[in-house]
């Protein structure tokens, strides 16, 4: 079997402010190595699990963040930005099931570390036919579209939740208890990863047996993003076939889920391009 894994960080174990997330903060390199260790995890896990072979996707920020020569060996890894399929570039038919690991709760999450969709400087609240999906959902139905199924989802206790109201009975590992959006009672990374390699080997076991479906919702996708302000709108209403439904929300009726992925892209680079 082989397996996908995207991995973020702001769902990963110790992980709580955005000092921690971005390049330029203080406490970035240790976070991107609890990270590595995290992927690591799964991907043991992967294996243990029966796992031929594990594809792994940078999926945070500027995408640049594993420490590639900590990365287990018998995985490869797509690294670096800009990605047509962003958090799920590579997945392809082919692929047993995927793994999401270091996710977060979508925007607007009451006590979800760190909660957003995509890009949280513009992205206020996003929906897809009028239900509000986060980045689990979005990239869970990008890899249904394949006939893949998502069969783990690891962060704190909100992103979890969210992942089983969407998903059903996928395997999830709750590292921390979100208390606010900037706090969180965490395990220890050691046990984090214990639990992570334990649910990815649990999850793909599962997945060679059957036990997880597709995330197909019905085509055409509704996409709708409010926006921060209306200046985020302006611009993202440039993207052909984007309809403006008030001051600060866009909405765009893709024909698949891929498209749902390159039109927030292209959506939040121009919205980006307003923020001073």
């Amino acid at each position: 079997m082989q397996v996908y894994i995207s991995v973020d960080m702001e769902g990963v174990a110790g992980v709580v402010h955005v000092d921690q997330t971005r390049r330029t903060g203080a406490d970035y390199e240790r976070a991107r190595r609890w990270m590595t260790d995290e992927a690591n995890a799964a991907v043991m896990g992967a294996f243990d699990g029966g796992a031929t072979s594990v594809l792994v996707n940078d999926s945070h920020g500027d995408m640049r963040n594993l420490l590639l020569d900590e990365l287990d060996s018998r995985a490869e890894i797509v690294t670096g930005s800009l990605k047509p399929l962003s958090m799920v570039q590579g997945i392809a038919p082919g692929f047993g099931c995927a793994l999401f690991v270091g996710y977060h709760a979508g925007a607007g999450s009451r006590a979800g570390i760190l909660d957003h969709t995509f890009f949280g400087r513009v992205v206020a609240r996003c929906r897809v036919g009028g239900r509000d999906f986060n980045e689990t959902a979005i990239n869970a139905a990008v890899c249904g579209a394949l006939g893949i199924p998502v069969a783990l989802v690891t962060g704190d206790q909100t992103v979890c939740a969210q992942a089983r109201e969407i998903l059903g009975e996928v395997e999830t590992v709750q590292v921390k208890e979100a208390i606010t959006r900037y706090a969180a009672r965490c395990l220890s990374p050691v046990v984090a990863r214990q639990r992570i390699r334990e649910g990815a080997a649990r999850a793909v076991r599962r997945a060679r047996e059957g036990a997880f479906s597709p995330f197909r919702p019905a085509l055409p996708l509704d996409l709708e993003i409010d926006f921060v302000n209306s200046a985020c709108a302006d611009v993202a209403e440039l993207v052909p076939f984007t309809e403006r439904r008030s001051g600060t929300a866009c909405g765009y009726r893709a024909p698949d889920a891929a498209t749902v992925v390159q039109v927030i892209e292209a959506w939040t680079i121009l919205a980006g391009s307003t923020m001073v």
